[in-house]
């Protein structure tokens, strides 16, 4: 999962907020990970303060460090859940989110929250996929049993995988206003970007927090897991294979 954050950055994982963003406006990065869009994002407001926070002190850790080495001086990261962390209520100009809000079981709620911290007028910005609308070639029935397997694990979660579609009804059921709902892809069709994808859902498969629960659940087992594995480096290794990632994007106004 670590290698899929570290390699977020603003222009792949945020353009549809890059627009809006002015030097001066003090930004909220919610469930920030290792940081990589974060310190990006830093670099387009600063001078003015970012802060970056995740539940995870390790990568918060690590985080901190990538600041360090780019020189980045106006970001601090934090350990702790933003719902409930001691963060000043309406300082921010600008709250985002990167494929937060699928993880949570209550996304309007934590839409909500993230309001009270937005200053009066400030902007709430969010990007999740939405799993069932990803698309890919050749066809596949190990990846189309990952998608399902996926998808079980995450509404055993009481998450929802297809945040993406549901962005603009949450942020009206939030509360806030003039929200603007725009979509974006990620595509992998190069030979290395297919490797790099595959390789990263083959392991992830197999061991992580996502393998452990889909045999808990007894969604899967552990065999099966490593057939879903074997099925996504074989579909990297395709001559022409090709996987689209749909995201749902809003940019809404406390």
């Amino acid at each position: 999962m670590l290698r899929s954050h570290r390699w977020r950055t603003a222009a792949n994982s945020a353009a549809y907020l890059l627009p809006i963003l002015q030097p001066g406006m003090r930004l909220l990065d919610v469930g920030c990970g290792p940081g990589t869009l974060t310190i990006d994002l830093a670099a387009r407001v600063a001078p003015a303060e970012v802060v970056g926070i995740d539940v995870n002190a390790d990568v918060v850790a690590e985080a901190a460090g990538g600041a360090r080495e780019r020189g980045q001086d106006n970001v601090t990261f934090l350990a702790g859940d933003f719902r409930t962390a001691d963060l000043p209520a309406a300082s921010f100009d600008v709250v985002h989110a990167h494929q937060v809000l699928q993880h949570l079981r209550a996304p309007v709620a934590a839409l909500v929250a993230m309001g009270r911290l937005a200053a009066p007028g400030g902007l709430i910005a969010v990007r999740d996929s939405d799993y069932a609308s990803m698309v890919w070639h050749p066809d596949s029935e190990a990846l189309t049993r990952w998608l399902g397997v996926y998808q079980a694990v995450t509404a055993r979660n009481g998450a929802d995988a297809n945040a993406g579609r549901r962005l603009l009804a949450w942020a009206s059921e939030a509360g806030l206003r003039d929200v603007v709902y725009t979509t974006s892809t990620w595509t992998f069709a190069r030979p290395e970007d297919r490797s790099w994808w595959g390789e990263l859902w083959a392991q992830r498969i197999v061991a992580s927090a996502l393998a452990e629960q889909a045999v808990d659940y007894g969604i899967a087992s552990p065999a099966e897991l490593q057939e879903l594995a074997a099925g996504w480096r074989e579909w990297a290794a395709a001559p022409r294979a090709v996987f689209v990632v749909t995201h749902g994007e809003v940019v809404a106004r406390v």
